[in-house]
C-alpha cells in the first residue's frame, strides 16, 4: 500500500509561482511512476505532468510545457512539481498520482494510489 500527501497549494498572482511537493510512504517508491493531475470546478479531471520511476523519461500535457516540470527524489520519497509563469486557468485541485506499472501515462486509469489533493488558486 501506498499512501500520497501532497503539499505547497496556495493562493498566487498570475505569472507567479509555486511547488507542489508529494511525499510518499512505503518502500516502493522508486519503483513507481509518478504522475500529477487536475481538476477544475466543473471540468474532467485532467492530465498535467509525469515522470518515470527512474526519472529519466518525463512528460507533459501540451497546456503546461515550458512552463512546469516535475522532478523526483527517491531517497525521500517525495515527487515535485514545479509551476512557473502560473495562468489563472491553471487553478484547479492538484492531485498527485502512482503508478505501479502500465503503457500509458496520462489517461488516470493505470494510476493506482492518488493524494487527497491540494487546491492550486492563481488569481488573475
Amino acid at each position: 500500500q501506498v499512501q500520497l500527501v501532497e503539499s505547497g497549494g496556495g493562493l498566487v498572482q498570475a505569472g507567479g509561482s509555486l511547488r507542489l511537493s508529494c511525499a510518499a510512504s512505503g518502500r516502493i517508491f522508486s519503483s513507481l511512476t509518478m504522475g500529477w493531475f487536475r481538476q477544475a470546478p466543473g471540468k474532467e479531471r485532467e492530465f498535467v505532468i509525469a515522470i518515470s520511476w527512474s526519472g529519466g523519461s518525463t512528460y507533459y500535457a501540451d497546456s503546461v510545457k515550458g512552463r512546469f516540470t516535475i522532478s523526483r527524489d527517491n531517497a525521500k520519497n517525495t515527487v515535485y512539481l514545479q509551476m512557473n509563469s502560473l495562468k489563472f486557468e491553471d487553478t484547479a485541485v492538484y492531485y498527485c498520482a502512482a503508478s505501479l506499472g502500465g503503457s500509458t501515462y496520462d489517461t488516470g486509469i493505470e494510476y493506482d494510489y492518488w493524494g487527497q489533493g491540494t487546491q492550486v488558486t492563481v488569481s488573475s
